[in-house]
């Protein structure tokens, strides 16, 4: 995390066992190794919420999309139907043009 090595570490202890002396240096190392556990807790959980964060946004990005595909099918389908109905009509309109015009020639023909 802190990215200390040996050299770096053996300094400090050093420097700690003449600044506290051996008397107070233990209890100092417990007091230190408690507010780092702390510290490390607390980016965990931070780093956690994130995360978490991150993986609903994501969900719910992906819900959304699947409504709108859903949606956009569900219009196609519709638009589809309407097309076959107008397709349908246009050829029965078609059909009654055609007997129409067919009409007057039965008529001259006949009469």
């Amino acid at each position: 995390m802190f990215d200390i090595g040996f050299a770096e570490l053996l300094l400090v202890a050093i420097v700690g066992l003449l600044v506290l002396g051996p008397e107070r240096l233990p209890e100092a190392i417990r007091t230190c190794s408690a507010w780092l556990a702390r510290l490390k807790r607390g980016f965990d959980k931070v780093k956690a919420d994130v995360e978490r964060e991150l993986n609903t946004d994501e969900i719910r990005t992906q819900l959304r999309s699947d409504a709108i595909v859903s949606s956009f099918e569900k219009d196609r389908q519709q638009l589809e139907a309407l097309d076959r109905q107008a397709q349908s009509t246009n050829t029965e309109l078609l059909d009654d043009l055609a007997k129409l015009e067919q009409a007057p020639s039965l008529a001259e023909s006949g009469g």
